[in-house]
């Protein structure tokens, strides 16, 4: 009874805790979205490109704070090992007299405010300009993420649907195979013709073997670039002929609409020329006249051991004024230097541009005739499918040979296949499209 009643138990902890716990594990669903959103999130390249920003908008602050009053404190003290001996001539004769006190020592703070000061100015905007250049290769990081994302969960829809695919082609080929078996045992077939169909099934098998490794292979590189481990349970939904509606009914940009205004690797460009141009003003602002102000506060004290320390405060307020005079022969040359680099940025910008746009251009050109792929892929595959149909049915009651069969079924596993891969085409090549037009999602 305690045997029975110990087995009765485990079967219930089986079915009501270690089976819905498993099947909970397998409960995580993930779409194209939440994966693009997992990934901005979780993964090193973003965390790393949102602390660059972070680090440039401290390094501003730290510019600013420059402007501020600079106040220090100093003390000093001196202990006279061996003290000065200063000879005079009084009266015809020779005194040495030995100066100084053995401690000698001094408190005292001071100050410094820079008043004008162009390089100190122009280099604050350079370090605007520079949170700036990090938030858009942030953004630079952003896009190509999303891209990585979109391109990679196609990937892996495209290995999942072409499974599929080769999955319902192989359970035909067992289907018809099954239909050869009984005609030859009934002797309406010949032993070829039994063959053929037997070999026509095992040579499909490494195929669907193929998908299936395709498939896990696409699925670990999709959670491995969402920053998950591999072994972990997530569905990845959606097929890509959910796709098929917007494909067919999407509006083609015109060329002329191909604007780079929003091209991250332009926009870098432009403001690393902005950066250049800032700075020439450094290097003139370098070059002016400076101006600050000074002060200090001193209390110092001296005396000889076992005597009372004589006490001395001191305090003084100035203007330092500064004019470089020869540093401008210097200024002229690092100028044109600047003046060179500025014209080499502007031409790589331009040849960049003009790669872009053909880049640009091609894949617009790929969407273009990946919507006419299929229109023309889903017209075949219903076809195929009708013809497969019609196939199976003149065989089954003897109007036609396997080898009409395994043709029919043939066309419409290829047609399936080029329909998938149509669709594919064109979702890539839109996502490197907006990649390229830096469109955000």
């Amino acid at each position: 009874m305690k045997k029975n009643a110990l087995c009765v138990f485990l079967v219930l902890l089986l079915f009501f805790v270690i089976i819905p716990k498993a099947q909970s594990q397998d409960s995580v669903h993930v779409d194209l979205n939440k994966a693009i959103e997992i990934a901005l999130s979780e993964t090193p390249t973003m965390r790393i490109a949102d602390r660059n920003v972070q680090i440039k908008q401290w390094y501003k602050k730290e510019q600013i704070a420059a402007l501020f009053p600079d106040v220090s404190l100093a003390a000093n003290y001196n202990r006279t090992l061996l003290k000065q001996t200063m000879s005079m001539d009084m009266g015809g004769q020779t005194m040495n007299i030995k100066v100084g006190r053995d401690n000698t020592y001094s408190v005292g703070a001071n100050l410094s405010l820079p008043i004008i000061s162009p390089a100190l100015w122009s280099n604050l905007k350079l370090s605007s300009m520079d949170i700036d250049l990090a938030m858009e290769a942030a953004r630079s990081s952003k896009l190509e993420m999303v891209n990585q994302v979109k391109q990679a969960y196609y990937v892996y829809l495209l290995a999942k649907q072409s499974y599929e695919v080769l999955q319902k082609s192989y359970a035909n080929l067992e289907a018809s195979n099954q239909l050869v078996t009984n005609s030859y045992n009934q002797g309406l077939v010949s032993e070829f013709e039994k063959l053929r169909s037997d070999v026509a099934l095992q040579s499909q098998r490494p195929a669907v073997s193929s998908a299936a490794k395709s498939l896990r292979l696409a699925n670990m590189r999709l959670k491995v670039l969402l920053g998950m481990n591999i072994d972990e349970p997530v569905i990845f939904d959606g097929e890509l002929s959910d796709y098929e509606q917007d494909v067919i009914s999407a509006t083609m940009p015109d060329e002329k609409d191909l604007q780079l205004a929003y091209n991250s690797a332009l926009r870098q460009m432009d403001m690393g020329i902005q950066q250049l141009e800032q700075s020439k003003k450094i290097i003139i602002g370098s070059s002016c006249p400076m101006l600050a102000l000074a002060g200090s506060f001193q209390y110092s004290g001296m005396g000889d051991d076992g005597q009372k320390f004589t006490n001395y405060p001191y305090s003084y307020v100035a203007l330092s004024l500064q004019v470089p005079i020869i540093s401008w022969v210097s200024t002229s040359y690092k100028l044109k230097q600047v003046n060179l680099n500025i014209e080499n940025m502007k031409d790589q910008r331009l040849d960049a541009e003009r790669n872009l746009r053909i880049g640009a251009q091609s894949y617009l050109n790929d969407m273009q005739q990946a919507i006419e792929d299929i229109v023309a892929d889903r017209e075949t595959m219903t076809q195929a499918q009708k013809a497969y149909e019609i196939a199976q049915k003149q065989y089954e009651v003897g109007m036609n040979t396997w080898l009409d069969l395994s043709t029919a079924e043939l066309t419409l596993t290829s047609t399936q296949l080029t329909y998938c891969q149509s669709l594919f085409n064109y979702l890539s090549a839109k996502a490197n499209l907006d990649a390229t037009l830096g469109v955000e999602r």
